[in-house]
């Protein structure tokens, strides 16, 4: 039997496990630099999260982590922000300063939202409500309820969040709609809502809620020109179903 070697002949192994940096990736797949040559709308979403969360974990790369979070939600970013801090740090490579990152993150977009842009084109349609509101209230986990104050030239003025609810309603409040649209000296509204459930169809409470502001804003000379249910890819129009 040969003698085994020496203890110091063996090639030392580092018991020290490194975490690979964006900057320490080949340059061609390096995010960064993709974006500074090419613009941000060239990477993928897992990309995007690697510029933001920067580093991985011992064991695995920024790259790999951030596709483990969009893996984790079915590459969804709806799903990602109803995620609360507790669910993300279950997902592998998050700890508590990457989870309230991402919640960092999808909080500056649902206040981008939510931001408040002066709009020169009148609404016409429905639609236009739908794509206004989806991505402020249409993936929320509760209900809430809106109100849009448009001028003469049916551009919208001012919007307000009437009422918080929970995942199955929503107290709808009169007083508190009419007196904005005084405040505001609107000429029409149009009421919003959301249905956490992803159905659109309108429940009795929606239609009484309905009824009930158009006959105060009739009673006040205001136009309803509609109450749009809104969920994260589909909407409900009480005008164009002809209920107003």
């Amino acid at each position: 039997m040969n003698d085994l070697p020496p203890l110091n002949s063996y090639p030392e192994i580092s018991s020290q496990i490194t975490t690979r940096t964006v900057k320490e990736m080949d340059p061609d797949q390096q995010p960064r630099e993709k974006a500074e040559k090419y613009g941000c709308g060239v990477l993928s979403i897992p990309e995007l999260w690697a510029l933001i969360l920067r580093v991985g974990t011992p064991g695995m790369p920024i790259t790999d982590l951030c596709r483990n979070i969009m893996h984790d939600n079915d590459g969804s970013l709806h799903k990602l922000e109803r995620r609360t801090r507790a669910e993300l740090r279950k997902i592998k490579g998050i700890g508590t300063t990457k989870s309230i990152q991402v919640e960092a993150v999808m909080e500056l977009i649902k206040r981008y939202c939510t931001e408040e842009i002066p709009i020169e084109d009148p609404i016409t349609n429905s639609s236009m409500i739908f794509q206004r509101m989806r991505n402020s209230i249409g993936n929320l986990d509760h209900e809430q309820i809106w109100i849009l104050l448009l001028n003469r030239r049916n551009q919208i003025i001012k919007q307000y969040t009437l009422t918080t609810g929970t995942s199955v309603a929503s107290l709808f409040d009169l007083k508190k709609a009419l007196k904005f649209a005084l405040t505001e000296n609107a000429e029409g509204i149009i009421m919003v809502h959301n249905h956490p459930s992803g159905g659109t169809r309108p429940s009795p409470q929606d239609d009484r809620i309905t009824q009930d502001l158009k006959k105060g804003c009739e009673y006040l000379q205001f136009r309803m020109l509609d109450h749009v249910i809104v969920t994260s890819n589909d909407y409900y129009s009480y005008m164009d179903n002809g209920k107003i």
